[in-house]
């Protein structure tokens, strides 16, 4: 085990303890391989499963790998999907088995903090699927809330917005401008503390850099 894998390894000890006092689960996986091996077989057939917007999940394969799977509803917003349409594939999410997604950032006390545009993501988090699962690359974690704050809105929603062609200030110069431009992504910060239903909220911590 190199140094920097040691490290990884014991921070996510150390996260996972403080998600457990939070009502949330941790677990960590040296690979993404892993991971996504893990999430494979963890879903059942005859399941329902939904995704936020994810470069993590995207780079990991593992909505391909499930979308194969005929035994397998798998709901999620596509580009050639309309407005109206896309709108149906947020509110069946809701009600869906198992929801996958990732955090912008997590601090080592177990605290989620995200930036969403339209909000389907945080509202799914925050409520109505039955189990949502966060898989997150350890290059996410940081020391402190304001750390992560600025970990959300200097590097993961100015990568977004590059990702996504957004005509935005942070786009042209790579740092946040606080800015209320039509194409801002940055339309609803929420901070998660704590999950009032024990368990639902499982975190899957990666030994590697994934996402942004």
């Amino acid at each position: 085990m190199t140094p920097k894998q040691q490290f990884y390894a014991n921070q996510a000890k150390t996260l996972c303890d403080n998600l457990k006092k939070r009502n949330m689960s941790g677990q960590y996986f040296t690979t993404a391989k892993e991971a996504a091996d893990h999430i494979k077989n963890l879903i059942p057939d005859g399941a329902c499963v939904a995704f936020g917007g994810t470069e993590t999940l995207n780079e990991m394969g593992v909505k391909e790998a499930l979308r194969a799977r005929e035994n397998v509803e798998v709901l999620m917003k596509t580009p050639d999907l309309s407005y109206d349409e896309a709108r149906s594939v947020f509110l069946k999410s809701f009600d869906a088995d198992y929801y996958f997604m990732s955090t912008n950032a997590i601090t080592i006390e177990g605290e989620l903090v995200n930036i969403d545009g339209m909000g389907n993501r945080l509202a799914a988090l925050i409520y109505g699927p039955k189990q949502v699962y966060i898989v997150c690359g350890m290059n996410k974690v940081c020391p402190d809330l304001e750390t992560a704050r600025l970990r959300a809105r200097n590097l993961a929603a100015v990568a977004n917005c590059n990702r996504l062609n957004r005509n935005t200030p942070c786009a042209q110069t790579g740092k946040c401008h606080n800015c209320l431009s039509p194409d801002t992504i940055c339309s609803q910060f929420v901070y998660t503390r704590h999950s009032a239903i024990p368990d639902r909220i499982h975190v899957l911590l990666v030994g590697e850099e994934l996402g942004f």
